[in-house]
C-alpha cells in the first residue's frame, strides 16, 4: 500500500492531471450528447500529457466503463444489421492496430493522432458524408480501418461516424448506433496493451482518478440531448476538435 501511494503521489499532484481533468469532462459532455468523442478528444491531448503510450490505455480502460453505462438505453433504438458487422470487423482488427501502438516511435505517433483529429474535424466542418448505400463488404471495411486506428491511436470514431451520419436516420437512431459500436468495439481494444504490458500501475492510478469525472459528466450529457438544440453541437464539437488536434500536432 505504502509503495502505491509513493508512486501515486507524483501524479496527483502533476499539473499534467489537471489538463487531464477538464479535457476528460469535456469528452464526458460530448459524449453522453452526442454518442461519440470520448477519444477524439482524450486521444490527442492524453498524448501530448503522457505519450501516447501511456495515455491511450488510459483512454481505452475509460471508454470501457462510459460504453457500458449509455448501451441498455440505446441498444433498442440502433440498426444491429449494419452496426454489428462494422463492430465485429473491427474488434478483429483492433490487436494489428495496437502492434502500431507498442512499436511506432511516439512522437511521430503522437503528431500523426494530431493531424488525423484535424483532418476528422475539417471533413466535418465540410459538411462531407458518405452518401451511398451500406452493403456488407462496405460495413467489413470501414470496420477495419476503424480497428486499425483503434488499436494504434485509441480512435476508431471517425470512419464510422462519417460513414454512418450520412443515412436518412433520426438524430436518436445515429446516437445510439454510434453507443452500439463503440461498446462493441471498446470490450476488445482493453486487451491487447493489457497483454502487452501498457496498462500498468500509473495507467490504472490516472483512470482511477479521471473516471468519476466521465462517469459525472456523461449523464449530464445525455440529459442535454433531450434539451439543447442539436445545431449548437456541431460548432462546439468543431472548436474542440480542431483545438485538441492542433495542440497533439504543433505542441
Amino acid at each position: 500500500m505504502t509503495d502505491i501511494f509513493n508512486a501515486a503521489l507524483p501524479m496527483l499532484t502533476d499539473w499534467r492531471l489537471l489538463g487531464a481533468a477538464l479535457a476528460t469532462a469535456i469528452a464526458g459532455l460530448m459524449r453522453g450528447y452526442a454518442g461519440f468523442g470520448t477519444a477524439v478528444i482524450l486521444a490527442p491531448i492524453y498524448s501530448v500529457l503522457w505519450g501516447p503510450k501511456a495515455g491511450v490505455p488510459v483512454m481505452l480502460l475509460m471508454e470501457l466503463i462510459v460504453s457500458i453505462q449509455l448501451l441498455p438505453s440505446a441498444f433498442k433504438d440502433a440498426d444491429r444489421r449494419v452496426i454489428l458487422p462494422i463492430g465485429g470487423t473491427a474488434a478483429l482488427m483492433t490487436p494489428l492496430g495496437a502492434y502500431v501502438l507498442i512499436t511506432a516511435d511516439g512522437e511521430v505517433l503522437r503528431r500523426a493522432i494530431g493531424a488525423f483529429v484535424l483532418v476528422f474535424g475539417g471533413l466535418l466542418l465540410s459538411g462531407w458524408r458518405y452518401n451511398g448505400s451500406r452493403p456488407l463488404p462496405l460495413n467489413m471495411a470501414v470496420g477495419a480501418v476503424s480497428g486499425l486506428l483503434k488499436g494504434s491511436t485509441g480512435m476508431s470514431g471517425p470512419p464510422v461516424i462519417l460513414y454512418l451520419l450520412a443515412g436518412p436516420e433520426a438524430a436518436k437512431t445515429h446516437r445510439a448506433n454510434l453507443i452500439l459500436f463503440f461498446s462493441v468495439i471498446s470490450v476488445i481494444s482493453v486487451f491487447p496493451p493489457l497483454f502487452l504490458g501498457l496498462i500498468d500501475l500509473s495507467v490504472l492510478i490516472r483512470t482511477a482518478v479521471l473516471l468519476p469525472i466521465m462517469v459525472l459528466c456523461v449523464p449530464i450529457g445525455a440529459r442535454l440531448f433531450h434539451v439543447v438544440p442539436q445545431s449548437w453541437y456541431r460548432p462546439f464539437a468543431l472548436i474542440v476538435l480542431i483545438g485538441a488536434g492542433s495542440i497533439a500536432l504543433l505542441v
